[in-house]
């Protein structure tokens, strides 16, 4: 009988996805082309909404853009910042979710800025938009022999008490 490599899902294991999406400047998007059906990846500017919902703020004429406007299906991979050794054991969480446009909102954007100033000179530009990365479920990985599969609720903050 095989084991799986899955463990069970603890607390530390939700505290460090949510630290992982906490922490991100960036992550990489993987989008579904309109034209060809095959996977593109990118990277994007990415933060969290306060939820604590992954944000990204796109342009309107980037390809992963138009991908996520005719399909929404989006696979996101955030990652711990740059550390020394191998990068096989540093944590990392996938993300299958569902792309959809965020409304304008003060608050958002005042979040933005204060984690990412230089966003100034783009962010009021007409062609920029934050999109919400609605997650489905998720996949931790904490490092060698410590993967964790996550619900939505295991990612986003805990509803306020």
């Amino acid at each position: 009988m095989k084991m799986d490599p899955i463990r069970e899902t603890t607390d530390e294991a939700r505290a460090l996805a949510r630290q992982l999406l906490e922490g991100a400047r960036h992550a990489s998007l993987g989008t579904l082309d309109p034209e060809t059906g095959v996977p593109l990846v990118t990277r994007i500017a990415l933060q969290t909404d306060a939820d604590g919902a992954p944000l990204a703020l796109l342009s309107g004429l980037a390809a992963h853009t138009r991908a996520l406007a005719t399909d929404p299906r989006a696979g996101l991979l955030v990652t711990a910042d740059a550390a020394k050794g191998d990068a096989m054991t540093h944590a990392r969480l996938s993300i299958l979710g569902r792309a959809v446009p965020a409304e304008p909102d003060d608050g958002r954007r005042a979040r933005w800025l204060e984690h990412d100033p230089k966003a100034r000179v783009y962010l009021d530009l007409p062609d920029f938009r934050f999109w919400r990365i609605e997650p489905l479920s998720g996949l931790l990985n904490a490092g060698f022999g410590q993967a964790f599969r996550l619900l939505p609720p295991d990612m986003l903050k805990p509803p306020a008490e």
